[in-house]
């Protein structure tokens, strides 16, 4: 065997190191900004007036016209940092099944899910943010006529609960990978985490609610 050769196996344990030191950090920046996101998109319950004030900050200060396109390459790049560990194959998709099944062990059944639902959200979230920075400037008056169209509506009711799922599930996976979250702490830290992204669905349905039925000026 080579030098080349023996060195190899140190080489890709080190990459993989990095990788997944990128998918980590990658996935808890993208988990603070949907996190911010809700938030600042909820403030339309309260009045349209503020989200209207804050996202003309954004868009004043400029940081919707770079910062947008930013948080969409962050996203492809944690799709691709995290597709390394998915298995696109239907003979790996099988395994999978099978083992989730045979185990029956909770982190695995949600790995599963995380990994399904980023399937939907490449797809889903990529159009939503294609449709919102290409009609920029951001109105709580347009947002709401486009919930009022219907499909729109039906798409966010859909792709409400996924994003809050695989965020709340990588905030989780991020925690026990990473040894923030020890053993005898998980089972509490999954009721607290599966309290907040309750919320956090809730405050979107709430959101959603407010846009359907808001009053757009003619």
């Amino acid at each position: 065997m080579s030098v080349e050769s023996s060195l190899m196996p140190g080489r890709s344990s080190r990459l993989d190191g990095l990788l997944d030191w990128m998918q980590m950090l990658s996935g808890a920046g993208l988990i603070l900004f949907m996190w911010a996101h809700m938030v600042l998109v909820a403030s339309v319950v309260v009045s349209p007036e503020w989200m209207n004030a804050i996202a003309h900050f954004f868009e004043s200060t400029g940081m919707a016209q770079v910062g947008g396109p930013l948080v969409f390459l962050l996203f492809l790049a944690h799709f691709v940092l995290a597709a390394r560990k998915l298995p696109f194959h239907l003979e790996g998709q099988k395994t999978i099944w099978s083992h989730a099944r045979m185990m029956r062990h909770g982190d695995t059944w949600m790995w599963i899910v995380q990994a399904v639902s980023a399937m939907i959200i490449l797809i889903m979230g990529a159009i939503h943010m294609w449709v919102v920075l290409t009609d920029l400037p951001i109105t709580a008056a347009k947002s709401a006529a486009r919930i009022q169209e219907g499909f729109w509506f039906v798409f966010y009711l859909v792709l409400l609960p996924l994003v809050e799922l695989h965020v709340g599930i990588g905030f989780y996976r991020i925690g026990v990978k990473w040894g923030f979250i020890k053993s005898n702490g998980r089972g509490i830290f999954k009721k607290r985490e599966n309290l907040l992204t309750l919320a956090f669905i809730i405050i979107g349905f709430v959101t959603l609610l407010r846009f359907m039925f808001l009053d757009i000026p003619q």
